[in-house]
């Protein structure tokens, strides 16, 4: 349970009542980007519906969950808690499918990538509180940016077991929200997966894991169950997350994307004060991956939808 930390860029003053991972978790609770998550797709499109989820509740569950494995295994949870709220702050609009897209637009015309957990990175270093970022702990950078599967592990205990409930999080409760929507019903879940891991799919998920991790430098989960998990994201790869009907509105993302990107990118007036095309490109990066969902789409209709014509009174 440590709150001994590898520093920040710049020193700071330490606080009489917080630990460092207590005043990042606030600063980062309490930033532009982390209120904006509340727009910005989960797995449905912009849903009208209250009841999906959105970024923003995604990110709270992660939390939840990473959380109660922390306290369960005796480690840091404001550490575990700063992770897990800053780990998606740099997601795009429309969810993955506006992070895809905005990769193969930086691919094919600048050779360049975008990943949301870099760009997570770069707004708690750079972007917030204009231009000065949130002068965040190394470690919950390094948690930050380790989160996704194709990223080496985090560097702490408390960052792997974020990875972990990221994946947990999105597992359990994208099966309650494609069931909501009418994409499946429980019925159809997998049964070999669901026979290991039950009704409760976090109870035995958190449980086996905090069996399988206390008292080890690793945080891992059983070979059944870790089988079994796996087995059901490809379930749910398959009749969700590339399902033509649970993601028919996403075919529309990348044609807007890229006229706003093309718009902003090429607008004298957004564009002003640049000294290098490098630092234009990253500008319009920025704008456009920083966009919730509906103001994207009434961005978009400002620029390209005529207005009807009224007659005054």
């Amino acid at each position: 349970m440590s709150s001994q930390s590898k520093g920040r860029s710049h020193d700071e003053k330490e606080c009489d009542l917080r630990t460092a991972f207590q005043r990042d978790r606030d600063k980062i609770l309490h930033c532009q980007s982390f209120r904006r998550l509340k727009h910005k797709t989960q797995v449905f499109i912009s849903p009208v519906e209250d009841h999906y989820r959105t970024r923003l509740t995604h990110t709270i569950e992660v939390s939840q969950i990473a959380r109660t494995i922390a306290r369960a295994l005796v480690l840091n949870e404001d550490l575990t808690e700063a992770i897990a709220l800053g780990h998606d702050l740099g997601h795009t609009p429309f969810g993955h499918a506006g992070e895809f897209v905005l990769d193969d637009i930086l691919k094919e015309s600048y050779g360049r990538h975008f990943y949301h957990n870099e760009q997570s990175v770069r707004i708690v270093e750079v972007l917030e509180r204009d231009g000065r970022g949130l002068n965040l702990t190394y470690e919950v950078i390094d948690g930050i940016r380790n989160h996704t599967p194709d990223d080496p592990w985090p560097e702490t205990l408390e960052g792997c077991i974020v990875r972990y409930a990221d994946r947990i999080a999105f597992l359990r409760h994208d099966i309650e929200d494609a069931i909501s929507a009418g994409v499946f019903t429980a019925r159809n879940l997998p049964r070999k997966r669901m026979s290991v891991l039950g009704d409760n799919i976090l109870d035995t998920i958190i449980h086996d894991m905090v069996k399988q991790s206390k008292g080890k430098d690793k945080v891992k989960l059983s070979g059944p169950v870790q089988k079994a998990m796996d087995g059901l994201y490809d379930f749910m790869y398959k009749n969700v997350y590339t399902n033509p009907v649970a993601k028919h509105e996403e075919k529309k993302v990348p044609m807007l994307l890229k006229q706003l990107f093309r718009h902003f990118h090429y607008s004298q007036e957004f564009q002003q004060g640049f000294k290098t095309e490098n630092e234009q490109i990253q500008h319009t990066i920025d704008f456009i991956s920083g966009m919730t969902d509906r103001f994207a789409i009434s961005k978009f209709e400002q620029l390209f939808v005529p207005d009807e014509w009224r007659t005054n009174a």
